[in-house]
């Protein structure tokens, strides 16, 4: 009779597990990294601009959208034929005009104006002005309205031999983390922080339960430094609380911090010239710059 050491048998046996398990393990990688290398990516290696800003309902000169891009494919960047541009205008200011404007192809750039970059790959380093995509729109800077508006770029790859890519054919794998090719870039205007009038300025503080603001407060900042904080006191469920705005003060910033019972809190905000310019309802958002600079009034 022959007798099997059982120790060794063991072994065997889990080395063949393990080199099946291993051989299934470099198939589903293969087959993911076939698959991710059967397209194209456009790489964002740099943002260097994606805000469009505006002051007083005007243009503010300069403004861009600029970005730099990494094209690449299975042969080192030689398909691609061609990048075209399209851009859309997408309106998100309430009021009773839409100035939405559909997809339109803005422009197609030719392989020829890819360079080598440093990783040996073609690269090109992107521009579109504000007048520039207004324009195309058929838009004036009137129409960009409030804060929040956003010009809506996407690239689409052309190769040569026919096929294109652009964000509908992308994964989460492609357009986050390492590779960084989301294809759409969405350019949010934003409004320039108006000079707050010099003067006494108000503020209006409630308390629904008609304690103090139980460890909420206001936080006021004139030129990031002076440092100025209001919260509500026991006592009468509405109190007034003014402070000062030197002239010549450029910023003026307000924030509600959270207290425990932000629920029973409430607070309006009025200017030197008589404006309110914030009217914060129960409950206050904690953290946030609280002024709408698009709708001016300061």
């Amino acid at each position: 009779m022959k007798y099997i050491n059982i120790k060794y048998a063991l072994f065997f046996a889990l080395m063949a597990i393990v080199m099946v398990s291993c051989t299934e393990s470099d198939k589903v990688f293969d087959q993911i990294i076939d698959a991710e290398q059967r397209g194209a990516i456009l790489r964002q290696t740099n943002v260097i601009s994606n805000s469009v800003l505006t002051s007083e309902g005007s243009l503010v000169d300069g403004q861009q959208f600029a970005v730099e891009l990494e094209y690449q494919d299975t042969e080192d960047g030689s398909l691609l034929s061609e990048m075209d541009v399209f851009l859309a205008f997408v309106d998100n200011t309430e009021d009773m005009v839409d100035n939405s404007q559909a997809e339109i192809l803005f422009e197609t750039i030719p392989a020829s104006s890819f360079s080598g970059g440093d990783r040996g790959l073609p690269t090109f380093s992107y521009t579109a002005t504000a007048e520039q995509m207004l324009t195309a729109l058929g838009m004036n800077d009137s129409q960009l309205g409030g804060g929040g508006d956003q010009f809506v770029v996407r690239f689409e790859l052309a190769l040569t031999d026919g096929r294109r890519f652009s964000a509908a054919q992308n994964s989460g794998t492609i357009t986050g983390s390492y590779f960084a090719s989301p294809f759409t870039n969405f350019i949010t205007v934003v409004c320039e922080p108006p000079a707050p009038t010099p003067g006494t300025w108000t503020v209006v503080t409630q308390d629904s339960y008609g304690d103090d603001w139980n460890g909420a407060s206001l936080t006021i900042l004139l030129d990031e430094t002076n440092m100025i904080s209001i919260a509500h006191l026991e006592g009468d469920n509405t109190q007034n609380f003014d402070f000062e705005v030197p002239d010549g003060t450029a910023t003026i910033s307000i924030m509600y911090n959270a207290g425990s019972f932000d629920c029973e809190n409430g607070f309006e905000v009025t200017s030197a010239n008589g404006n309110t310019i914030i009217d914060v309802e129960p409950t206050p958002t904690a953290g946030i710059e609280l002024l709408d600079f698009c709708a001016g009034g300061f």
